[in-house]
């Protein structure tokens, strides 16, 4: 895989499933790709910002928030091939005990769909796609966040 200056880029940890990844739940691969949006949001925050750490909290929240997951979700929803189609069909369609107090229940099942989709492709060790949607997802949001230092 490369970074974005053409350099071949390290992989922070290499997924290794021992339990075939299409027989987890939609909850467990949400549970994974969960950790794997809120660090590329947060590594991409401060690379491209210059905000203090309050700041940086509040502008991943717009993100990872179920609001901000919904919104990337319709952003790159008809980039999505037959099989991610899939895994996010099967991730809006899974059940969890809790309901977000700030979000719909339809916010809430797109973030889990989206969290899910970012897991299974992380759990398929690519992370060439992953960083492809997510550039599209900041490219499209980042704008409207007002990421500014103040």
């Amino acid at each position: 895989m490369e970074n974005r200056q053409g350099e071949a880029a390290a992989v922070l940890f290499e997924a290794k499933p021992e339990i075939d990844i299409h027989e987890q739940s939609p909850i467990a691969l949400a549970f994974v790709g969960d950790g794997v949006f809120e660090v590329l949001v947060r590594a991409r925050l401060v690379e491209r910002t210059r905000l203090v750490p309050n700041r940086l909290h509040a502008a991943a929240v717009k993100f990872v928030s179920a609001k901000g997951q919904y919104a990337a979700l319709e952003v790159i929803a008809p980039l999505l091939d037959e099989a991610e189609r899939a895994v996010v069909r099967r991730g809006k369609n899974s059940t969890k005990a809790t309901v977000a107090k700030h979000a719909t229940p339809q916010e809430y099942r797109a973030s889990t769909a989206l969290e899910s989709l970012f897991g299974w492709l992380y759990l398929q060790n690519r992370g060439a796609r992953i960083e492809e949607l997510f550039d599209v997802i900041w490219n499209a949001l980042a704008p409207g966040f007002a990421l500014q230092a103040e």
